[in-house]
């Protein structure tokens, strides 16, 4: 009897140890930047590999809808790195509303990742459009210039989840068929365009982020100094007044609880909570 008992805590023992080691396997080999992108194209352009080993595929529209365009492969791309500036360079443009269907088979929480740089025009209110997810508006009034001036990357950045075939994307939920459509809408002025984009899954704090560019870096403090030296009616106008549109090349702070390691206790106190009470029933034989 109290070999078979020794058997049975020993396999008790066995069985948690192995759990935590399975535990922190996981969380030691986490999926890479690139084995989370499910889908990535280079829009009007060949297909590349970027510097976090994201596979960009050749536009599946050449041929098939608007037009492709290397104007900008003369120009050096501000914020990007030497490597990936043709993913800023080309671009697929058309004189009405299109967009990319994108599959997605996982529910979970994604980002759609949009790559812009103006090659052409210099000046605002020359090229704006707006951009939807499954008909939800996700940018407004896209005036690329406006955002960061001339041969500058930018890139729109659109958390959205689906969880039970629902789809939620800034506060709106619409049913979820196992597509994702990417439109870019005509507006007033010019042609909707799109350089490159890529769905990966993940949070906000994931998305690799641009180079810095001390130009819009300043601007973004001369108006924080603006707005915390005016009170009472002058914060209202400056409120009023201020862009719809920040500047959103990317998070600017980390996640808190990227580094959080609370998990690995769950297993530890599992094997404490078997081994304990097989302890305490071994010394009472």
């Amino acid at each position: 009897m109290r070999r078979v008992t020794l058997r049975c805590a020993a396999r008790l023992v066995f069985a948690a140890l192995w759990l935590l080691v399975e535990v922190c396997r996981a969380e030691s080999v986490a999926p890479s930047l690139a084995e989370r992108v499910i889908w990535a194209v280079n829009a009007g352009g060949d297909a590349h590999t970027d510097v976090h080993g994201i596979y960009y595929r050749k536009d599946p529209l050449e041929g098939k809808l608007g037009k492709a365009s290397d104007y900008g492969i003369r120009l050096p791309i501000l914020r990007s790195s030497p490597e990936d500036q043709v993913l800023y360079q080309t671009e697929r443009y058309n004189e009405d509303t299109f967009g990319y269907e994108i599959p997605i088979r996982e529910e979970g929480d994604y980002i759609l990742v949009m790559k812009y740089a103006e090659v052409y025009f210099a000046q605002s209110q020359q090229k704006v459009f707006d951009v939807r997810l499954n008909g939800h508006v996700v940018v407004k009034d896209l005036d690329i210039f406006d955002r960061v001036g001339h041969s500058t990357a930018h890139d729109e950045i659109v958390p959205f989840s689906i969880k039970r075939g629902k789809l939620s994307v800034h506060g709106e939920v619409s049913t979820f068929n196992g597509k994702l459509t990417a439109e870019f809408v005509k507006g007033y002025y010019d042609n909707p365009k799109i350089c490159a984009l890529y769905v990966m899954k993940g949070k906000l704090e994931d998305v690799p982020k641009l180079q810095p560019h001390p130009g819009l870096e300043k601007r973004e403090e001369e108006e924080e100094e603006e707005d915390d030296g005016e009170g009472g009616e002058s914060e209202k106008k400056s409120a009023s007044t201020a862009p719809k549109n920040p500047v959103r090349s990317g998070p600017r702070t980390p996640n808190p609880y990227a580094t959080d390691n609370s998990s690995l206790m769950f297993p530890i106190l599992v094997a404490f909570g078997v081994f304990i009470p097989t302890l305490f029933c071994l010394c009472r034989l």
